[in-house]
């Protein structure tokens, strides 16, 4: 099958890459030149595990190329893929102009039947203003379906070859069986629906995922005040069939491209509708104070943050990522600089993308590696739990070149077990604080 896909970002250039790897002739789309001849290049602009060999492979097979020439995507194409960026306005709600003019560009290039197939997280409805779209600017016979995505950053390729399931929302008998053929491959479980109900699905996955978060992070948090531990809380919930265990691991809240565009997307649409989403808008509210308790653990342990230097383990929004969007770790960084206290920051990944996200400032040093960001810190912060943060003989390491040995875990990565093994003081999220039973010499 001939795929075009328009736009290279997440959702875009994996997609695109993995429709190829199963066979399909693909082009990838984009007006950033700079991107495409990246990606002309052989050289990735997204981390993503697996991407760069998978583009390597498809390319040198023939079956992937770039180009920024709409023209020749949509030609040659049978099915085009929109998959452009849908970012938030000051309103909550989705910026389409990117989808509204994808759409106009494709009527103007379409010169026979087309199958448009929706990627993009969009409102509901969308799709028929897709269609109105294209139908005003041209004469050519063309189908509109919705197929929304359900990746993780960090396991993006994965995800698409071994999806749970796959939504294709669909009016026309013709384009479902063609959608339906393009998916096989991948899955069994193909559910088809009404356009409008695969646009609702999208949103209310990932809303119920943001809950599942807010909800063990509001538990996290009564349970330092009682004495319990989350994460036992946590596994004897989650072996409930009907609860389930994933995306119950409390932490300072989840971040991302997705989680908090999306959520406030769907209360704007309620809003719309003249219906109040307070469930919602109760676990964005949690999601956003969340992050803020690291604060608050640093200024129990160690009083004033003024002068005081702090580790920060981890700046992507989660691991096996450079992207740094909504990342807790801003808003943690932005406190501690306006507390005084001086920052040394370490993430293997995502450091370039993060600084550009803070105004340069002579208390923010920007390290080499882990072990360099602890030296002379009164305390460590892990906010992303990248693997190589999860080393017990890392932690173990650092403790002597420390001021004073804290370690607050904003991801909860340590067992007791582990962190007796340490010298550490050691602050987690919904855990009764610990202490290692390993003597430190601190620095001076």
């Amino acid at each position: 099958m001939n795929i075009a896909v328009i736009g290279t970002g997440y959702v875009g250039l994996v997609s695109g890459v993995c429709f190829s790897d199963l066979g399909n002739k693909v082009i990838c789309v984009d007006k950033d030149q700079s991107k495409i001849d990246m990606l002309n290049n052989m050289d990735v602009p997204i981390y993503e595990p697996g991407l760069k060999e998978l583009i390597k492979k498809n390319v040198e097979k023939g079956n992937l190329t770039f180009t920024s020439e709409i023209s020749k995507g949509v030609t040659e194409a049978d099915v085009i893929i929109i998959a452009v960026g849908t970012p938030p306005l000051p309103s909550g709600e989705a910026n389409l102009s990117f989808i509204e003019q994808v759409a106009k560009d494709i009527a103007t290039e379409m010169n026979t039947y087309k199958i448009v197939m929706t990627k993009s997280t969009v409102p509901v409805g969308t799709n028929e203003q897709i269609q109105q779209i294209i139908s005003r600017n041209t004469d050519q016979p063309f189908d509109v379906v919705s197929v929304p995505e359900f990746l993780r950053e960090g396991s993006a390729v994965h995800d698409t070859f071994n999806p749970d399931r796959i939504i294709i929302g669909v009016e026309s008998k013709q384009a479902e069986d063609v959608i339906i053929e393009l998916h096989k491959p991948l899955t069994e479980k193909i559910i088809v629906t009404d356009i409008r109900s695969a646009e609702m699905i999208k949103y209310a996955s990932n809303a119920f995922l943001a809950t599942k978060i807010s909800f063990i992070n509001e538990i996290a948090n009564i349970c330092e005040k009682v004495g319990a531990d989350v994460t036992k809380v946590a596994n004897g919930m989650g072996l409930d069939k009907r609860i389930g265990s994933a995306f119950l691991n409390a932490g300072i809240g989840y971040g991302g491209s997705c989680f908090p565009k999306d959520t406030q997307a769907l209360i704007q649409i309620a809003g719309n509708e003249d219906y109040e989403f307070k469930l919602l808008k109760s676990v964005v509210q949690v999601n956003n104070e969340q992050r803020y308790n690291i604060i608050e653990k640093l200024k129990q342990s160690l009083g004033s943050l003024s002068g005081q230097t702090i580790a920060i383990w981890g700046l992507a929004f989660k691991p096996d990522t450079d992207d740094v969007r909504d990342a807790p770790a801003k808003e943690i960084i932005e406190e501690l600089n306006k507390a005084g206290a001086h920052i040394k920051a370490y993430d293997p990944i995502a450091m370039e993308n993060f600084k550009s996200l803070i105004e340069a400032n002579e208390n923010i040093e920007w390290c080499v590696s882990a072990k360099e960001a602890t030296e002379g810190s009164h305390a460590v912060c892990l906010l992303t739990d990248w693997k190589e943060f999860k080393d017990l003989k890392l932690l173990k390491s650092v403790q002597n070149g420390m001021k004073q040995p804290i370690f607050v875990d904003g991801r909860n990565v340590f067992t007791k077990e582990d962190i007796q093994e340490t010298g550490f003081e050691y602050i987690s999220i919904g855990r009764p604080s610990m202490k290692g039973r390993i003597p430190v010499t601190v620095t001076q």
